[in-house]
């Protein structure tokens, strides 16, 4: 793995850069199926083929415009870096799945999370400068909050969630804006607010406000327990990892470990069940536990290849496992844990070269950044995304999920924190700086 101290360059410097930042951006933030209708009405296989079509070829279009401005640029050499890692990675994910037992599908899955990793590490270099980078950041972030105000004011029966609802009409009441669920529109505004806090600390203070007291709202309307939480004590963490250095590298791996055998654990010791309920905990993590169970067990049936690639979850080797009707979590979509989920598709191989990617550069790229000129609220933006990704992995499947805002803000942050730590910031001048200083509040 090579590193840098070459001066990013301003790839795109012009007006295509800036579009495509925003469009892409806004491709997860708003996505291209809004106000989806979760009732009876709303599930036709037909309608949603067509929708899925439609967002593939969209989402193809914009990862090829991306790929042809960064590549003519002279700061493509920071595209996808260290390759090196990400080369092995992705060939381990590849091979897992071709002896597989659908290939076809699992090394499709690997081509879209292939794309949707360049596309995060193009992202960054699209802003000509951290002033246009904050910028189209705040357009962005209030785009989407406008839109999911706009919802639930104008089209309640589309943005908050209805008795109607087919899947889950427990959630009558709960706001989801033009998200497709309340849980995926409550982490949305936790990565909205850590951009509004990103201005804030940045002198935009007006905007980046707004922003965080918007976004805090609708959380709190959202019903999201987990991203309720998770908010300030992300914070909380982030606060502490930024001042204590030296406990930097056990404070993560010792939390994400120790937070993986309390969750998973619970699911086969009756004994830490016991402890975690002492503690006030819900020992079945809102029902996970049977899932995670299942999951353990297949990870140990195949340790080294896994499943293939995102396979296992409703597939015919679920069923195998013990059968359908054992139990309602064979019907689970996925682990509710990346981290178990990767050893389960991609052996104990693939989940190291995983933490590799996610949780050790990140640490060391980190240190690195903070002894750089760089501005350090670009940091600790991108830590608080990074921070906020890693740990939520313990309770949900999010890694390489292509079409996730969490997924490609966690990879955005990754290469985010090493361009910090491995290149230069463009600086725009000062004139040039106090000409556009009221159209940033």
């Amino acid at each position: 793995m090579t590193q840098t101290n070459d001066r990013r360059e301003t790839a795109t410097a012009g007006t295509l850069g800036a579009l495509l930042f925003t469009a892409t951006l806004l491709f997860y933030l708003v996505t291209l199926t809004p106000f989806i209708d979760l009732s009876a009405a709303g599930t036709s296989d037909a309608a949603t083929a067509k929708s899925n079509t439609i967002n593939q070829l969209i989402y193809l279009c914009l990862t090829a415009a991306l790929w042809l401005t960064v590549f003519n640029s002279p700061g493509r050499h920071l595209v996808a870096r260290p390759r090196g890692l990400l080369i092995v990675l992705l060939f381990w994910f590849a091979v897992v799945s071709a002896f597989s037992a659908q290939p076809d599908l699992a090394l499709k899955r690997v081509f879209l999370a292939m794309l949707t990793i360049i596309n995060g590490s193009i992202l960054l270099l699209l802003p000509r400068s951290e002033r246009q980078f904050a910028g189209m950041l705040t357009l962005c972030c209030l785009g989407a909050l406008g839109v999911a105000y706009v919802g639930v004011v104008l089209m309640p029966e589309l943005a908050i969630h209805q008795a109607s609802e087919v899947r889950e009409p427990m959630n009558a009441g709960l706001w989801r804006g033009h998200f497709a669920h309340k849980n995926v529109a409550a982490a949305a505004m936790v990565i909205i607010s850590f951009a509004g806090l990103y201005l804030f600390g940045t002198g935009r203070r007006l905007l980046g406000g707004a922003i965080v007291l918007l976004a805090v709202v609708f959380l709190t309307r959202t019903g999201g327990k987990s991203a309720a939480m998770a908010l300030p004590g992300i914070l909380a963490i982030a606060w502490v990892f930024e001042r204590w250095r030296t406990m930097r590298t056990p404070m993560v791996v010792i939390g994400i470990a120790a937070v993986n055998m309390l969750t998973i654990g619970c699911s086969v010791s009756p004994a830490m069940r016991g402890l975690v309920a002492q503690l006030g905990i819900d020992p079945s993590f809102t029902n996970r536990t049977d899932i995670w169970k299942i999951g353990a067990g297949a990870a140990l049936d195949n340790p080294l290849t896994g499943y293939g690639f995102q396979l296992f979850w409703q597939t015919d080797a679920m069923v195998h496992k013990g059968g359908a009707a054992a139990s309602w979590a064979f019907a689970a979509f996925n682990g509710h844990n990346a981290y178990l989920d990767m050893a389960i598709t991609t052996g104990l191989p693939g989940l190291a070269l995983t933490l590799i990617l996610l949780v050790w550069l990140p640490l060391r790229d980190i240190g690195r950044a903070e002894a750089t000129t760089n501005d350090p609220a670009l940091t600790r933006f991108f830590v608080r995304i990074w921070l906020y990704g890693v740990l939520v992995a313990c309770v949900e499947s999010l890694f390489f999920q292509s079409g996730s805002l969490i997924w490609f803000m966690l990879v955005v942050a990754i290469f985010g924190l090493h361009l910090q730590a491995n290149a230069h910031e463009i600086k725009e001048p000062a004139h040039h700086r106090r000409s556009i200083e009221p159209a940033h509040v």
